[in-house]
């Protein structure tokens, strides 16, 4: 798979120490199988529009604008201009602000990782001295980027001759866990632990990337294989109504095919 190009462009800044830098998603979906929208009686894709909520009349792209409610029907327009003008440092500069131990930010705080690699070659040696430096003590730096027009608080982490930053979830979107976890019996049986460890130890395994393969979406794809095969292609006709019928024995109906699917799969964990 070629390298995906960079989502953003700017600099890391460690007190006078600064070098180019490029980020990319470190997770991708184009993988994934999606579906479009279509009009089952002529097998032709939908497409979508925005329509005035009053005038119910389409909205072209170039009248479309962001507004914030402050009342009933009232909002505040703010222009492209308006939003570059509060743009903050931390569009273009990740500046370290701090450190801390590697292990003590807990994985609940951790949102979406990204590959930080040099932009330029020029800061091939700045990026490596801060890069074997957090290695050296265990630690990850934070620091804060505007990602989507909004600041988000991150960590910048040594990974190979990379470094991973991963946003993180602010304070107020983690719920607390004693909300949950109260009133489960703390007290548990020494001999069902001693259980438990023997089962852990036998199943303990090295990590690998396989443990979270998704088989419905491996049985997705080779059903959308098999539906290929049995969708032939078919001959244009000059007659509309006959044209009709050919076009709509071409859709096939995944959906149908894809619960039937998920169903069977279910079954067999459940047997399993």
């Amino acid at each position: 798979m070629a390298p995906r190009r960079p989502y953003w462009r700017g600099y890391l800044k460690l007190s006078l120490v600064t070098c180019p830098v490029a980020m990319t998603p470190a997770k991708s979906e184009s993988e994934k199988v999606r579906f479009h929208t279509l009009n089952e009686k002529t097998g032709k894709r939908v497409v979508s529009h925005y329509l005035d909520s009053v005038t119910g009349k389409p909205v072209k792209d170039e009248d479309e604008a962001k507004g914030y409610e402050r009342g009933e029907n009232d909002y505040v327009i703010l222009t492209d201009e308006d939003l570059e003008a509060v743009e903050l440092e931390t569009v273009r500069t990740i500046d370290i602000e701090k450190f801390v131990a590697r292990d003590s930010i807990e994985w609940v705080y951790f949102d979406t990782p990204y590959y930080l690699t040099v932009n330029e070659k020029i800061g091939d040696e700045a990026f490596a001295v801060i890069r074997e430096a957090m290695k050296a003590q265990d630690v990850v730096g934070v620091s804060r980027v505007v990602l989507g027009r909004r600041e988000r608080a991150v960590i910048l982490a040594p990974r190979g001759e990379g470094i991973v930053v991963w946003t993180l979830r602010y304070g107020d979107e983690v719920r607390p866990e004693t909300d949950y976890f109260t009133g489960i019996d703390k007290k548990s049986d020494a001999k069902g632990v001693e259980a438990i460890e023997k089962i852990i130890k036998k199943r303990l395994k090295y990590w690998s990337p396989t443990m979270v393969s998704d088989p419905i979406q491996e049985s997705l794809l080779q059903l959308i294989a098999d539906k290929k095969k049995q969708s032939k292609p078919t001959r244009k006709t000059t007659k509309a109504s006959t044209g009709d019928k050919e076009s709509k024995s071409n859709v096939v109906s995944i959906m149908d095919a894809l619960k039937k699917s998920v169903a069977k799969e279910l079954k067999a964990r459940k047997a399993g």
